[in-house]
C-alpha cells in the first residue's frame, strides 16, 4: 500500500493508504500541480501549470505548455507511465487537465482529469 494523496488519516487515525492505481494517479496530480523549485531536493520538479492559470491564451501557448508538461511527464513519471494523450484547458481562473495514460507495469489504459479553480 501507497500512502494516500492529500495526506489524511484513515478511520484508525493512522496515516491513509491507497492502491498501486490510485497512487499512480496521486503522482501525476502532485507534478501538474507544483511549482518547480517546492519540493525539497527535487528543485525542477513540478510543471508550473498554476502560473498558466492567468497568463495569455493562444494555441501557440497552450502548445508549448502542453509539450513542456508532457516532457515532465515523461522525465518524472517515464518508469511509471506512458503518456497517450494530454490536453491543458485555462478558462478564467480554472485549469482543467485531460490525460490518457498507460501503466507500464499493468498496461491498463487509463483517461483521467484534474482541475484546480483559483479564488
Amino acid at each position: 500500500m501507497n500512502i494516500a494523496f492529500p495526506l489524511h488519516f484513515d478511520s484508525r487515525g493512522r496515516t491513509a493508504a491507497c492502491g498501486d492505481d490510485r497512487h499512480v494517479r496521486d503522482m501525476i496530480e502532485i507534478f501538474l500541480f507544483t511549482n518547480p523549485g517546492e519540493r525539497v531536493n527535487r528543485p525542477d520538479s513540478g510543471s508550473g501549470l498554476l502560473q498558466m492559470v492567468f497568463a495569455a491564451n493562444s494555441p501557440e501557448v497552450a502548445a508549448a505548455l502542453q509539450f513542456t508538461v508532457q516532457a515532465g511527464l515523461d522525465r518524472w513519471l517515464g518508469d511509471l507511465i506512458e503518456v497517450r494523450n494530454l490536453e491543458v484547458t485555462s478558462d478564467d481562473a480554472k485549469l482543467t487537465v485531460d490525460v490518457t495514460y498507460a501503466v507500464r507495469r499493468t498496461g491498463d489504459v487509463v483517461e483521467t482529469s484534474f482541475e484546480r479553480s483559483i479564488p
